[in-house]
């Protein structure tokens, strides 16, 4: 099992920056950081771009893998993604992690001055705009039209460091999800949540894992093709209050499969406000607790 951190892009990069370098001292897996312009649970907060975040966290550590967790089409198009992406491979030498997700409502869903999007019209959104980003991050030249999204003689040269292509992380929750999953992916994260508000977050977690397992064997892949991430801090679960709870709540998903865990940075006046010395004795004890190696 792994363990990784989602760092938010709420300061300026001359406080944020010591963050990132933390993480990487800590022996963290990887750190992520939400591509937004703007989250509705701190909107009135400052807020800084993902891109930009992730070339200076990229240019501050030397082994920690960094990534989105994730970005998604509400105001992103393919084409200059991948550039961008291409870019980020380039700059961390190869240490990128692609998160991709459907995206939700709030105020990303409408910057751009359009309506919001059904769920249904979300995921028809995402699908072609995870295929087109997987051809685009995997071939020199790229030409597509599709029902919303396109790419005319879109050059991304020399190619990125990572081949084929830096890895996938691909959020999902229902079977349709997860054949993109399936079909795309490196890496599959939940949050643990579901439309069945009286299910527990591992029950959550145990259906998403079964319609994964489901859709891997409709594709011929084999379960351990794809890695399994639990990404911490929406939902009611709380294993950040000790290094104890930490424990047992690692064991229990270790358990049900998850092979990866995201626990995000503390940040005061959020949902993630939690003791900055718990979470560290976390990062350095926790999975060594559990018998792992971090």
């Amino acid at each position: 099992m792994k363990l990784s951190t989602v760092i938010l892009p709420l300061e300026g990069w001359a406080t944020s920056k010591e963050k990132w370098r933390r993480a990487e001292a800590l022996g963290f897996h990887a750190a992520y950081t939400y591509d937004h312009l703007s989250w509705q649970r701190l909107e009135n907060r400052p807020w800084y771009g993902a891109v930009p975040t992730l070339v200076g966290a990229s240019l501050e550590t030397l082994r920690l893998k960094v990534g989105t967790l994730v970005t998604s089409p509400n105001f992103r198009h393919p084409v200059p993604l991948a550039k961008d992406l291409l870019s980020l491979d380039d700059i961390s030498e190869g240490r990128l992690i692609v998160g991709l997700g459907a995206g939700g409502i709030g105020n990303d869903a409408t910057v751009l001055g359009h309506d919001g999007w059904t769920a249904s019209e979300r995921a028809d959104r995402f699908e072609e705009f995870v295929a087109l980003l997987d051809t685009l991050l995997r071939e020199p030249i790229t030409n597509r039209r599709g029902d919303f999204y396109a790419a005319s003689n879109a050059r991304m040269l020399p190619g990125t460091v990572q081949q084929p292509r830096p890895p996938f992380i691909v959020a999902a929750t229902r079977p349709r999800g997860m054949d993109l999953t399936a079909r795309f992916a490196q890496s599959w994260v939940t949050t643990g949540q579901s439309r069945d508000d009286d299910a527990t977050c591992e029950q959550n977690v145990t259906r998403q894992l079964q319609f994964l397992r489901a859709a891997l064997e409709r594709h011929g892949r084999h379960e351990g093709d794809v890695a399994t991430v639990l990404l911490d801090g929406l939902n009611n679960e709380r294993p950040l209050v000790s290094l104890g709870a930490f424990v047992d709540w690692a064991g229990r998903y270790r358990a049900l499969g998850i092979t990866e865990l995201v626990i995000h940075w503390p940040e005061p006046d959020s949902p993630f406000d939690c003791s900055l010395a718990t979470f560290e004795e976390i990062a350095i004890e926790g999975l060594r607790q559990l018998g792992e190696q971090a």
